[in-house]
Parts: C-alpha cells; sequence; structure tokens
C-alpha cells in the first residue's frame, strides 16, 4: 500500500517543465503573436512524442514528424495527418485528410491526450504496414507455386479436362439436337 502511495507522489521533471511551458506560453499567447504560440503548443506536443519518435521503425519514410510553419502552423505526422491548434488557440486538432474529406482523429486542450492519440494513431500505421508487407509475401509465394513445373503440369491438365469437358457437352447439344430433329421428322401426323 505505501509502495502505491509512493509510486503515486513520485514526481516528474519532464511533466515540471512541460506543465511550466504550458503556463508560459498560456501568458504570452496575450503578449506573442498567435502564430507564435501556435508553433510554440505545436513544439510541447512535439516534445511530448519524443520518446515515441525514437521507436518507430527506421524503414518507414512516410513518418514526417516535423512541424512546417505558415499562417497556421501545422505538426506533421504523416502525409495525410497533422496536429493543428483550433480557433482558440489552446485546443490541438489532431486531423487527417481522405478521400471522403478532412476527419478529426482527436481534439483536447490536454498535450497529453492528443500525444495519446498521435501514439496509437502510429501503431494503428505500423500494423497496417506489416500486414501488407505479409501479404505481398504471401503473394509472392503464390506466384512461385504457380511457376513451380509440378504446379505447371497439374494446371494443364486441369486445363485440358476443362476442355474436354467443354468438347463433350458441345457433343451431347448437337446429340440432342439432331434427335429432335428426327423424332419431329418421323413423328407420325394425325391431323
Amino acid at each position: 500500500m505505501e509502495e502505491q502511495q509512493h509510486t503515486e507522489n513520485k514526481r516528474s521533471l519532464d511533466r515540471a517543465i512541460r506543465d511550466v511551458r504550458i503556463a508560459d506560453v498560456e501568458q504570452s499567447s496575450v503578449v506573442v503573436e498567435l502564430g507564435d504560440t501556435e508553433r510554440a503548443r505545436l513544439e510541447i506536443l512535439h516534445e511530448a512524442l519524443e520518446d515515441v519518435a525514437k521507436e518507430l521503425p527506421e524503414d518507414m519514410e512516410m513518418l514526417t514528424f516535423q512541424i512546417v510553419p505558415g499562417r497556421k502552423p501545422r505538426f506533421w505526422i504523416d502525409i495525410t495527418s497533422f496536429v493543428e491548434m483550433a480557433r482558440d488557440k489552446r485546443t490541438y486538432r489532431f486531423l487527417k485528410d481522405t478521400r471522403l474529406g478532412r476527419v478529426v482523429l482527436a481534439q483536447s486542450q490536454d498535450v497529453d491526450d492528443v500525444a495519446d492519440s498521435v501514439t496509437h494513431y502510429l501503431a494503428e500505421r505500423i500494423i497496417e504496414r506489416e500486414k501488407a508487407i505479409e501479404s505481398d509475401y504471401l503473394l509472392n509465394k503464390m506466384s512461385d507455386k504457380a511457376i513451380n513445373p509440378k504446379t505447371a503440369a497439374l494446371a494443364k491438365r486441369s486445363q485440358s479436362g476443362g476442355s474436354n469437358a467443354i468438347w463433350w457437352f458441345l457433343c451431347g447439344i448437337l446429340a440432342g439436337a439432331i434427335g429432335l430433329v428426327l423424332y419431329a421428322w418421323f413423328l407420325p401426323t394425325n391431323f
């Protein structure tokens, strides 16, 4: 019980520095230009995600993790998703561009909530990528088996069996047609 209270009371210097920065940004937001305030808040989010960025696979070039300045600064996660500040300059908006338009993935004034949403999104992207790589591997294996000589011989047999079935089907239709004509020809007319 004491250990649990001790871990709950444990202080984190990183968290305290982040809280002081947030308070400083809120105080200076009246004096500083709005764009600088937005950029400062996005930098706080970027710092909150530094450990996550270190854990990302090196071969995932699609992830950018950079703040792009402009009239409305944005913290880009990948080519289609980014975080920007809402109109109140205090709310983080995690957005994704899709074929059907822009979708809000998360929205909060708490930097930790948005950082958690971005981390979860990154985990989903990594799993999607692994599935795509695995499916490519399976498709290559299947195409290798299709080229295998044993498989090719079986495929030829099944194709020739299929063409034989079509031949017999057509012969059956022709025999049936001839039978109908002969029946009609020799049918006694009792009119």
